[in-house]
């Protein structure tokens, strides 16, 4: 019977190392579950500082477009009919230009302040609201003022194709650019106004 009870004693103390080698077990998994999170904030990071550049990018080309729209439109003088100021709707195009021209202008020197400094020039929830409705807007405007001169540039070209009215179709053509350049950056800007309550 004393064998017995000796025999049992060590078998208990068998059975308590597993017990205590799953404590550290536990604890080599807590670290992990904090680098995934870390990753994911920097993967967070990663992909807010693209949106960035993306819509400066976006933003950038748009005011080149609409640059050389207002320029080709603005030089469209040839005297008699030849001239864009006849036309409504080629004025029409052109002021949308100049606000665009403005608009986009003021937008590629925010962020570039904002990139090059790290600096917020605003809050980021006023920010992301301004960018959204901003895009918005101007590109509803170019697509409308691109719409609107199609129509009499089509018909002045069935009649007579000349530097006029190629003129016109290569303003047209620059604010239809534009106008898709805001459009895409609408898309983003709206995933970031829909985001940003989260950050």
């Amino acid at each position: 019977m004393s064998n017995l009870d000796g025999d049992s004693s060590p078998k208990i103390h068998v059975e308590t190392p597993p017990m205590s080698a799953s404590a550290p077990s536990e604890d080599r998994h807590t670290p992990a579950t904090g680098s995934g999170g870390f990753s994911g904030i920097l993967r967070r990071w990663k992909r807010e500082d693209l949106m960035k550049r993306g819509s400066l990018a976006l933003r950038g080309i748009a005011l080149l477009f609409s640059l050389i729209s207002f320029v080709i439109m603005a030089s469209n003088k040839h005297g008699d009919w030849r001239n864009f100021d006849k036309y409504e709707e080629y004025r029409y195009l052109l002021a949308i230009a100049i606000l665009s021209i403005l608009y986009t202008g003021c937008q590629v020197f925010r962020q570039t302040q904002e990139l090059s400094t790290a600096k917020q020039l605003l809050q980021p929830r006023m920010a992301a609201m301004i960018d959204f409705f901003g895009d918005q807007i101007i590109a509803y405007l170019l697509i409308s003022s691109a719409s609107s001169a199609v129509p009499i540039t089509n018909r002045m070209r069935e009649g007579a194709d000349n530097i006029f009215t190629d003129s016109s179709a290569a303003a047209i053509s620059m604010s239809i650019f534009a106008f898709l350049c805001l459009a895409v950056s609408a898309i983003i800007s709206g995933y970031k106004l829909s985001t940003q309550s989260y950050i």
